[in-house]
């Protein structure tokens, strides 16, 4: 089976969140019910309609919790020039908050039809466009589009690709990025050519 994600330390909001993360990761989003999720965490499910009253709310605040990360470098990034040093930071910074968003993600890729059909399906979407707008100049000819769209789509695998394979996780990450880095430097400095 998968690993269980590390509980988040703190208040009752997130600690069923990590239950019911750990519990859509296992069993599926589908299979898992508000009554499950209850009986895991040894509360009424009247607690529980005090902090969420469905899954997909459930679903929804954990995504924005983990995802917050993502939504302050979108508006970091769109303040900044772009430069391939912002370029670079932005890829470096994405690379850290898929890192910390990891057990969600994992979530998404094994449930990607629920995914698409809960609000946070476009919400995923539209944030990562935003990322690829934010890497990606303007007057790009389109190979040089595909490269940074392909660096963001390398980090997104590569954490799943990655998983199984020996190796030190942070040194699988920092591969990763490397790769996207270097996607987005030759789309950045077309002439580049090595």
């Amino acid at each position: 089976m998968g690993s269980t994600p590390q509980p988040r330390r703190g208040n009752t909001r997130q600690r069923i969140q990590d239950v019911a993360l750990a519990l859509f990761a296992e069993q599926g989003y589908e299979k898992t019910s508000l009554r499950e999720i209850a009986e895991q965490l040894d509360v009424t499910k009247a607690a529980l309609y005090y902090h969420f009253k469905t899954k997909e709310d459930i679903l929804v605040g954990i995504f924005e919790d983990l995802n917050r990360p993502i939504e302050d470098l979108i508006a970091w990034g769109a303040a900044q020039p772009r430069t391939l040093e912002t370029k670079k930071e932005i890829l470096s910074r994405y690379s850290e908050a898929l890192d910390g968003a990891a057990p969600l993600f994992r979530f998404m890729q094994e449930n990607q039809a629920t995914v698409r059909e809960l609000s946070i399906g476009m919400t995923i979407k539209n944030r990562v466009l935003a990322l690829v707008d934010l890497i990606t100049d303007a007057d790009a000819p389109i190979t040089d589009q595909v490269r940074c769209f392909s660096a963001l789509f390398t980090m997104h695998a590569g954490m799943f690709a990655l998983k199984d394979v020996d190796g030190d996780p942070e040194e699988k990450r920092k591969a990763v990025l490397e790769v996207a880095v270097e996607l987005v430097t030759r789309a950045h400095d077309p002439g580049s050519d090595r």
